[in-house]
Parts: C-alpha cells; sequence; structure tokens
C-alpha cells in the first residue's frame, strides 16, 4: 500500500501540500504574537494617519501576516487540482493541529521551572526565564479562539468563492479566482478576528474595530495581487512535474467532472 502511495505523484504532492499547509499555519500562529512595524521595516516614517475618528494609526502589524497570504495561495493552488473537500481536509487538519498545539503551550507554562532557569538568560538581558517564555506562548483565549475561527471560516469562504468563479471562467483567468477569493476572504479573515479578540474579548470601540481591520486587509490586499504570479509558478512546475496530461484529469476532478 504505501509503495502505490509513494509512486503516485498527485498523492506524493498533496501530502507536500498538505504538510506545508498545516506547518506554515501552526508557524503564523506561534509567531504571531508580536507585532512589527511595516514602516520601520521599509525604512519610511509612520504613516500617523485617521480613520472612523482614531487617530495616530500606523501600519503596526502581526508576523503572522507575514506566513497566511502563502496559506491563501496554497488553498487556491489545492482548489485547483484537488477540489474543495481536499482544502477543507487539511484546514480542518491544521485547526485541529493548532488548538492542540496550544493546549501544549498551556500545558508547559504550568510546568514548574527549574529554579536555574529563572536567570539563565541575565546576560543576554532577560532577568526572568520563566517569565518570558510565559508571555511569548501565552496569548489569550480570546486572541486563540479568534484566529482558529477566523482561519476556518475564511477558508470555507476562498473554497466558495474560488469555485463559483471558475464555474464561469473555465480554465482561463485563474489570476481571477485565485485573487478574488483570497481577496474576499482575508477581509473576513482580519474582521472576525479583531472582532472576536477585540470587539468582544478587549471592548474595543467599532470605530477602532474597523480601523485596525482596514488597515490590514490593506496589507493583505496588496500582498494578495503581488502574490499572484505564484499561482502561475506553481501550476507550471505541478504540471511538469505530473504531466500535463495528469494535470489536466486533476483539475476535471477537482471540478467534479467526469473526463471528456
Amino acid at each position: 500500500m504505501i509503495h502505490q502511495i509513494l509512486k503516485d505523484k498527485p498523492t506524493k504532492l498533496f501530502i507536500s501540500f498538505a504538510a506545508f499547509f498545516v506547518a506554515n499555519a501552526l508557524i503564523a500562529e506561534s509567531i504571531g504574537t508580536k507585532i512589527f512595524s511595516l514602516e520601520k521595516l521599509l525604512g519610511t516614517s509612520p504613516a500617523n494617519f485617521k480613520l472612523f475618528g482614531e487617530s495616530g494609526l500606523g501600519f503596526n502589524l502581526t508576523c503572522g501576516v507575514l506566513l497566511w497570504p502563502l496559506e491563501f495561495i496554497m488553498t487556491d493552488i489545492v482548489n485547483e487540482y484537488y477540489g474543495p473537500r481536499a482544502v477543507r481536509r487539511i484546514s480542518y487538519t491544521a485547526v485541529a493541529l493548532i488548538a492542540y498545539a496550544f493546549l501544549m503551550f498551556y500545558i508547559a507554562m504550568g510546568v514548574p521551572p527549574a529554579d536555574f532557569w529563572y536567570s539563565t538568560g541575565v546576560k543576554d538581558g532577560v532577568p526572568d526565564m520563566s517569565k518570558a517564555f510565559n508571555s511569548i506562548f501565552g496569548q489569550g483565549m480570546w486572541i486563540i479562539f479568534a484566529s482558529i475561527t477566523a482561519f476556518l471560516v475564511s477558508q470555507i469562504i476562498d473554497v466558495t468563492v474560488f469555485h463559483r468563479i471558475k464555474k464561469f471562467t473555465g480554465e482561463k483567468k485563474v489570476w481571477l479566482r485565485a485573487t478574488g477569493s483570497t481577496l474576499i476572504s482575508q477581509l473576513v479573515d482580519s474582521f472576525i478576528v479583531l472582532f472576536i479578540a477585540f470587539k468582544i474579548g478587549k471592548g474595543w470601540s467599532w470605530q477602532l474595530v474597523f480601523a485596525i481591520c482596514l488597515i490590514n486587509y490593506a496589507y493583505k490586499f496588496t500582498m494578495a495581487i503581488v502574490l499572484t504570479p505564484v499561482i502561475y509558478f506553481a501550476e507550471k512546475r505541478i504540471e511538469n512535474y505530473v504531466g500535463h496530461e495528469t494535470a489536466r484529469k486533476m483539475k476535471l476532478a477537482a471540478m467534479g467532472k467526469e473526463e471528456e
């Protein structure tokens, strides 16, 4: 059985996609505790603009956004060749493993630290390693719940929009269904995270929620456009790997169609 799996290129490709998809999602969630300044990264002055009555705003983003655009690209690629059921399967797997990982983080935070470990980071400017560890991994439950919920809902929306566009465009206009589905799903993703984690969890005003949502979405919108050529590059590499005819059959099967 295992030999058949390892010899089948579409199967091996799906396993690789699923592994990268889950790993990328887990890493994005783990590094999401750090907020960085996009202006500083680009070497520009702080934007300092006003939205919905909220002033002094800038492009301060979670490090998770560095990886999430790749997740939506992977969704579109898997959707194109394996269909919505495959996307849902890897999405549910990712959510389950993210939840498991955060459970393990909390267990690790609760384990009594060794006495000598408290001060092992003093020379590096970390006076209490245990507090530092808990600070990094101890995200609030609202944020964790918000992130997982947003990820799952946005993935389902991405799949649905992708296939509805493809029904009208056929095999043409890959950029339209890939970018269009990503733009819609990432808007939903941005709003759900902020609504659950900060409107419900922290009592933010609607004005602040909408302002931060638009700032985050502006970045995601830009990245979705910039990374569109990656879809075409990936499709070319996939067809070279599995063969043009096999790729054609995979796309037909993904759409629930019989071979023509």
